[in-house]
């Protein structure tokens, strides 16, 4: 198997604060590493680094075996590291086939003849969606009408086209209901089972459980661990990701007292 990126002893500081420190994490052709953690557990500082936002402060980065730092997001595309981020950068009243090609248009002519070669442009988004598995009734349908789980699935297609070897996907699943996060969840297992390396950004260990293949928890902008699958289970994960005397003290905060008893008046 490939690795396509590895990250070691990475760490972010913005002056005296450290945003992240320590992590270590290896993204591999044809498996899923899930990242997962809380609010403020560091998982949006380690994207930015991945996705060539920002440098790191410390630590190193290998591309395909060479040591490498990203300058900037177009770096890491070129690269082959595409991100997709939650709040996915559509034009909802634009069809499909325009959001697929949005900023990589198709153009057919010369000079002052040049144009949109908006044929090739709908019949290619049909065509990647399709291979990927995804039903639409028509390429035409604006990009708005569709479903949360269905705009990511799309969001994965146009990645996948143009050429990305390792798909960091921020937090795909938290605004959807159950039946769309399954939607989500069957294609990140396509673009896997296509031989893409995948991050998985999640708080959620029921999402990120069945189709992770490597597991990564943050907690306050450090490691707890990098698990593979046979050595975590989901309530072991749970434990780790809330902290196990947290959870305890939790239940007990939350448990039922007895009502107290009251001697009847004679």
């Amino acid at each position: 198997m490939t690795t396509i990126l590895e990250v070691h002893n990475v760490g972010k500081s913005y002056g005296t604060v450290h945003a992240i420190s320590g992590i270590s994490a290896t993204i591999v052709a044809g498996e899923v590493l899930c990242i997962l953690g809380d609010n403020g557990a560091g998982k949006s500082t380690l994207i930015k680094i991945l996705s060539g936002v920002h440098a790191p402060s410390e630590g190193t980065m290998t591309v395909f075996g060479e040591e490498r730092m990203f300058s900037s997001p177009r770096d890491a595309l070129d690269a082959g590291i595409a991100t997709v981020y939650q709040d996915l950068a559509v034009v909802p009243l634009m069809p499909v086939w325009r959001n697929f090609f949005l900023g990589s248009e198709l153009r057919k002519g010369s000079g002052i003849f040049k144009r949109l070669d908006s044929v090739a442009m709908r019949r290619i988004a049909k065509e990647q969606l399709a291979d990927m598995g995804i039903a639409l009734r028509d390429v035409e349908q604006p990009i708005g009408t569709l479903s949360g789980g269905e705009r990511q699935a799309v969001a994965i297609a146009r990645a996948v086209y143009f050429g990305a070897k390792a798909i960091i996907l921020d937090e795909p699943t938290s605004a959807l209901g159950v039946k769309q996060a399954g939607v989500v969840l069957k294609y990140i297992a396509k673009a896997r089972d296509r031989g893409l390396g995948v991050v998985f950004i999640t708080h959620n260990p029921n999402h990120a459980y069945p189709v992770g293949d490597n597991f990564l928890l943050l907690k306050l902008g450090s490691s707890i661990g990098y698990f593979s699958k046979r050595e975590l289970t989901i309530e072991k994960m749970t434990k780790l990701m809330a902290g196990a005397d947290e959870m305890k003290g939790l239940a007990h905060e939350l448990e039922r007292k007895p009502a107290p008893r009251t001697t009847p008046q004679s």
